[in-house]
Formats: structure tokens, sequence, C-alpha cells
């Protein structure tokens, strides 16, 4: 695996300053090359703030606290590839207090828990590589940790290799919405994994390619839905491709977390284009025994492509037309309109 090169667009920028400034007034703060996007977010107070992000690549963690409410952040540019923030640390690296490690949570490039947070534009990745540290066991490397209800990506650029988003929610017993539009996610293992209620609405699945000897290479998804949550994830209109060989990934597996076993991940796949890179014949695979994905909440729905052909009914459990009305973004956001 080879680090990737994250290429900003040169262009004329107005420096605006070594720290963020105010324009025209109005609560928007601008963050340009040598600037810190965390120090954006630390200045910000109340509600309702807009930090404008120009081209650039700003290696650095931002942690978006709760009481950030109503937070934006935005590219500069058209282009998400533009803004690129990005971070190298895994679940197995030290801190360099040396109190342990940080965790799949605490290897976030960008961790949110606010409510109401827009992000739009930009690139969020964790470049880390399980090659250049063969030492180091907890391979999970997050780009973004999301929680708090009503968190919205728009043109989101989420790049890393193993658990890429964490879709998660603020407490076992909430039911956190979160929606991502038009969105590119690439990953491996278990790249979109988490207990969210999340939308995902042609959005660009992405698998990579390992070099490993082993099937499957990785999996999309890894739910881990409350019981008491009826939506989970729900993908629309959106498609998965893949750099491995074809029939390489999964569509999903079931994630029961030791710290809340009575989870029933929840996911649907709908109006979906699965490449070749999903194994059609077996689309869904265990993570442990003991919870089999047969017990979930897997479904599909009018999906195409070669990686959704149906050889195998009873491994590709369906929605009736009926079922399908209760699966749509209105359904699962309630009365949040993003």
């Amino acid at each position: 695996m080879r680090r990737r090169a994250f290429l900003a667009t040169a262009g004329a920028l107005t420096v605006l300053g070594a720290t963020p400034a105010f324009a025209g007034g109005r609560r928007v703060l601008h963050v340009c090359p040598g600037d810190s996007v965390q120090a954006a977010v630390d200045a910000v107070t109340g509600a309702g703030w807009t930090i404008v992000v120009h081209p650039g690549t700003y290696r650095e963690v931002v942690n978006i606290p709760a009481d950030k409410v109503g937070l934006t952040l935005r590219g500069a540019t058209r282009d998400p590839r533009d803004a690129v923030i990005v971070f190298d640390r895994a679940n197995g690296t030290r801190k360099p207090d040396g109190s342990g490690t940080y965790g799949t949570a605490g290897s976030a490039t960008f961790t949110s828990a606010a409510r109401g947070l827009t992000v739009h534009g930009l690139t969020l990745a964790n470049d880390w590589l399980r090659a250049d540290h063969p030492d180091i066991t907890g391979t999970q490397a997050v780009a973004a940790y999301v929680t708090g209800d009503r968190s919205s990506f728009t043109r989101v650029r989420l790049v890393a290799h193993q658990d890429t988003l964490f879709a998660d929610t603020t407490a076992l017993t909430a039911f956190d919405r979160q929606y991502y539009r038009d969105c590119y996610i690439e990953g491996d293992v278990d790249f979109v994994f988490g207990r969210a209620t999340a939308v995902f609405e042609r959005c660009h699945f992405h698998t990579l390619d390992r070099d490993v000897a082993f099937k499957p290479e990785g999996m999309v998804f890894a739910p881990s839905t409350a019981r008491a949550n009826p939506h989970g994830f729900l993908a629309v209109r959106s498609r998965v491709t893949s750099g491995a060989e074809d029939g390489a990934y999964k569509i999903a597996r079931p994630w029961v977390p030791s710290y809340e076993t009575t989870a029933w991940p929840s996911l649907v796949v709908r109006e979906t284009e699965l490449g070749p890179g999903i194994d059609a014949v077996a689309p869904y695979v265990d993570m442990r025994a003991a919870y089999p994905w047969q017990s979930m909440r897997f479904r599909e729905y009018r999906d195409t492509g070669p990686g959704a052909e149906i050889t195998v009914p009873e491994n590709r459990p369906q929605l009736t037309d009926t079922e399908a009305a209760s699966h749509t973004r209105a359904v699962y956001l309630g009365d949040w309109r993003p």
C-alpha cells in the first residue's frame, strides 16, 4: 500500500494572517495555508458560525466539541480535493504522554460531537498505513468520527483504509441522525461503521486493493445499530466500485460491540449500483459466529450491477415494495430536512 499524495490546488490567495479572520462582519472565519482549522473552531462562540477552508493541506487533528452547535465547515472552492484535512494515527498508535494508545475513536483525524454540524466540499483523511507500522496490531485509522444529531455532509471526500467513517451516536440510547449526499468514501475493512441513523444518498463507495492472500479483503459497512432504533444505515441511489479483483469484497458484516451486546445491526442498500468487486454469491459475512448476519436487519431493494446479481436468493434478503416505503430518507430523518 502506498501513502496517498494529497494535492491541493495552487492559486492566488489572499492570506488573512496567522490566525482566522472575520469576513465582512458576518459570523465567518477564513482559514488559509499556514493557519489552523482547529484554531478557527476554538475561536467560534455561539451557534451559527461558518469556517471557510481555503485550498491547502492542513496536517492536524480537528475536534469539534458539543458546544459548537450549528457550525458549518466548507471548502472555499467547488472541488473537495482542494482543501484537505489529514493526519496519520491508528488505534494502536501510542500517545506521546505514555498513557496508552489512542483507540479507534481516538485515531480520528476529524471528530465532531456537535448538533447541527454541516460539512461541505472538503477532504477528511487519515493516511496512516499498515505497511509502515508492522509492529502495530490495532490498525483501525479513522478519517472522521461523527456523533451529534443532524450532522450533514455534502460533497465531502472521506479517505482512509480501515474504519474510514465512524458514524456513531452521542450515547448508547441516542438515535442521532446523519446525512451524507454526493460524498466519496474510500477504504477497505469495515470502512463505514457505527450505530448512527445514517442516510447515504448518491454517494460513491470505493474499496481498495489489499496485498493479502485471503478473501474477503474487506467489507463496506459494519453497522452496530441499537436494538431499539428502527433505522440504521440506508444507502440509496449510490454506487460501489473497487480497486480490487472481482468478488473480493462483501457489502457488510454486523458489528455487535462487546460494550453493547444487545445491538441489532440494520442496513438497507437500495437502488444502488454494485460493481463486480462485491461478492454477488455471498455478499454478507459474520464478524463473530455468535451473531450471524442472517439474524440481522440486512436488506436490499432494486440494486443493479454485477455485484447485485441474485444467484443464491437466501444470501440476498430483499425488501418488498411495501417494506421499501419505510426505508427512505424522509422516514429515517423524520422532522429533519437537510
